[in-house]
């Protein structure tokens, strides 16, 4: 049994028995190619939290209304990513043994790995909704197979052509985006074509992971995070499109790249709680999701 974390995100004090959901951080920026500081963006989410009704008025729900459990952060080896991966893959494959809906929340975005590995191992034909400014699809960055910059590349590896679908991109090389080209379905800029993904997806009953990388947001709103890309979607496109997306059959999802000691204004911090508290009610009103 999962034991209750000492600080939890506000209105996430269900018991683990109990829980749909569980929340688990992973604090890990290793592998952070500019402004490093997202290992403390978990923390800094639940602290913040507190400062934060726990009622949307965005989807009149209240997160007391749903069970929610936060596990707390994976004590992981910051000289080792391939370690912090399998103590991620190994968390997130205990909540699915035990039917629950994992939520991570990074860290840089290399995390997402850990969880997809688990994800993927439980549900084949598992497609992936990505929300981020970059295309993470490098193959390697500096010779380093695991990198933030690859995260997208490596979980191609894993569930194939066809079911890595990326929204809000406008940053990478050339080369990554001749890759998407021929192997993910790339919608730059913004989130065009989520809408119809999703009925699609819906329609099928296929399972979707849903990693959100916060730099999708306009460094206007949101510059506490290691690569600001200008061009961003606004806060309230982004929980448009959490509301969307949640309508599938969500089997996992993801937060990270928070960084928040590079906004000392506390606004980005600020926006990454109130997203996760929408991105829990969305999600929590749509389960259960994907059964077997």
């Amino acid at each position: 049994m999962i034991s209750p974390n000492v600080e939890t995100f506000i209105g996430c004090d269900s018991s683990y028995r109990a829980a749909d959901i569980v929340l688990y951080g992973a604090p890990f920026d290793s592998t952070t190619s500019y402004r490093p500081g997202a290992r403390f963006g978990p923390s800094a989410i639940r602290h913040e939290s507190f400062g934060l009704e726990t009622y949307s008025p965005y989807q009149n729900a209240d997160l007391t209304d749903f069970d929610v459990f936060d596990s707390g952060d994976l004590e992981l080896c910051f000289g080792s990513s391939e370690a912090a991966l399998a103590d991620i893959e190994a968390r997130a494959a205990e909540i699915l043994k035990d039917g629950k809906l994992p939520l991570l929340l990074g860290g840089e975005h290399l995390v997402t790995l850990g969880a997809v590995r688990a994800v993927a191992q439980k549900y084949p034909g598992l497609h992936i909704i990505h929300f981020d400014a970059h295309a993470d699809l490098r193959d390697d960055y500096l010779g380093a197979k695991l990198s933030h910059a690859c995260v997208l590349r490596r979980c191609h590896e894993l569930v194939g052509d066809g079911h890595i679908h990326q929204f809000c991109i406008r940053s990478g090389e050339r080369a990554e985006f001749e890759f998407a080209a021929q192997h993910t379905e790339m919608h730059k800029f913004d989130f065009t074509g989520l809408a119809e993904l999703t009925e699609q997806l819906c329609a099928t009953k296929e399972p979707v992971y849903l990693t959100i990388d916060l730099d999708c947001l306009d460094p206007s709103c949101f510059p506490g995070t290691g690569t600001p890309e200008a061009g961003g979607v606004s806060f309230l496109q982004l929980l448009d499109a959490i509301r969307t997306v949640a309508k599938a059959n969500i089997v996992g999802a993801d937060l990270n790249e928070l960084a928040p000691m590079l906004d000392i204004s506390g606004v980005s911090t600020a926006t990454a709680c109130k997203v996760l508290r929408e991105l829990l009610i969305a999600l929590d009103k749509g389960w259960p999701g994907f059964q077997t």
